[in-house]
């Protein structure tokens, strides 16, 4: 196997903390020239608010299909309808649009976009992935919980590399019940100044992301006792 995309993760971690470098800096830099920055997010959240619901949750059900990060979706949803529906039933929504997306890009990479998908992936050097169709569950696992690829990515990916919907469904749901509630909390105590709740939504990322390093482990020992 090529050790190329291991080689390329700390490269990738370098790049993230950058852009959260740059973005901080340019926060504190214009809040020290007098900037009213907490002004500008109060009228985008209530330019996402004045959309609506279903219009909010229709797009994060389909724009990601594009590339569009979800996690703009799940840390601004809780603040911008949280009071309108219950944060209860925001995640709920959140939920039901993750798993919309991930039935919509499974069915291009799988039927309408795969000849596309394969000249691309053959002009960039990559061969589709070959799976036995008992290693599917293993590989919708190892591909949902290893840090660095973009949602999007990951639904093609296992689309093309032919992993039952239904598979793959249950193990985003699984997944998200983790990650997606600690997202919404997180971006909803943000706004708020929830001091208390975000540091309840970091811990139930710490302890997720330490949940998907254990299970990284275990599937790379299962890997090389295969």
């Amino acid at each position: 196997m090529s050790t190329e995309p291991a080689a390329a993760k700390p490269k990738l971690l370098w790049i993230k903390l950058a852009v959260v470098v740059v973005v901080l800096a340019t926060g504190g830099l214009l809040m020290m020239q007098g900037v009213d920055v907490r002004g500008w997010i109060d009228r985008g959240m209530n330019l996402v608010r004045s959309t609506g619901p279903v219009t909010f949750f229709t797009a994060m059900a389909l724009t990601p299909a594009v590339g569009v990060p979800a996690s703009l979706f799940t840390l601004t949803a809780g603040t911008a309808f949280g009071p309108q529906l219950g944060i209860f039933w925001v995640m709920v929504l959140c939920m039901a649009a993750i798993l919309v997306n991930v039935a919509l890009t499974h069915w291009l990479a799988r039927y309408a976009l795969r000849p596309l998908l394969e000249k691309l992936m053959a002009k960039l050097g990559y061969k589709l992935p070959q799976v036995a169709a008992e290693n599917t569950t293993d590989l919708a696992i190892l591909v949902r919980v290893t840090p660095g690829s973009p949602f999007p990515v990951q639904n093609y990916l296992l689309g093309l590399a032919g992993v039952p919907l239904v598979r793959n469904l249950l193990v985003v749901f699984i997944v998200q019940l983790v990650y997606l509630p600690a997202f919404v909390l997180f971006g909803d105590a943000i706004q708020h100044g929830k001091g208390k709740v975000a540091m309840i939504a970091l811990g139930l990322l710490a302890a997720a992301g330490a949940g998907t390093h254990l299970l990284r482990k275990h599937y790379a020992k299962k890997k090389k006792a295969g």
